[in-house]
């Protein structure tokens, strides 16, 4: 992939343990992670394993660019106009796949965190994508800041780079939200909602959003 930026660091491998904490940190409160995982010391434990394993699939298919060094905030994008070998991509994605049900299996022997996941899955993909008909696109997968940090101008930065990126490239922006809160902030940048995914059993929505060309 060639996605690139002069402002931005772009995370290395070493990174991990971080990145691991920042997803943690950010992530702790998301209306996602609560319906799929309502038990508060079930999901403590397991966020920052299935964030390890997200990262391990990303460092391999996707761009990780966080504000600095201090890894602050961080932005994961995928190019989908990129041409890719489909045995690798789906090779990594089914081992990130397999880790993660054995990390949901071992926290949760009831089960019960598993059958959540499964029912989710419609949330925990970007499926809704194929609607678009849109190859030449940039999708969003993470746009995180740490608590401590919000308010500081990092999300208008690494969403600002996402877009300059897009429009150089005249690329169409895609991504999803679970939290309602965010939908006013990427409004701000110019996104509109596609669609809103709602499935039966939880009261969760994905708020599908879209930036134009």
């Amino acid at each position: 992939m060639n996605v690139d930026s002069q402002i931005l660091y772009r995370v290395q491998k070493e990174d991990l343990p971080k990145l691991r904490e920042l997803l943690t940190e950010s992530f702790a409160g998301d209306p996602l992670y609560h319906s799929l995982i309502p038990d508060a010391a079930t999901r403590n434990r397991l966020l920052p394993e299935l964030f390890e394993c997200d990262l391990w699939e990303f460092f391999k298919t996707c761009e990780i660019f966080a504000d600095s060094r201090d890894l602050n905030g961080i932005l994961v994008v995928s190019d989908e106009s990129e041409p890719y070998n489909p045995f690798q991509f789906y090779l990594t994605e089914l081992r990130a796949q397999l880790k993660t049900d054995e990390h949901l299996i071992r926290e949760d022997m009831s089960m019960k965190t598993f059958w959540n996941f499964l029912l989710g899955r419609d949330y925990l993909n970007s499926r809704w994508t194929d609607q678009l008909h849109q190859e030449n696109r940039l999708h969003i997968i993470y746009l995180a800041v740490r608590p401590a940090m919000q308010h500081h101008g990092i999300s208008g930065l690494l969403i600002g780079e996402a877009i300059r990126y897009a429009e150089e490239h005249r690329m169409m922006i895609s991504l999803e939200t679970h939290n309602e809160k965010n939908v006013s902030l990427y409004q701000h940048f110019g996104f509109k909602i596609y669609g809103i995914v709602e499935k039966p059993h939880f009261h969760l929505k994905q708020y599908c959003m879209i930036k134009e060309i």
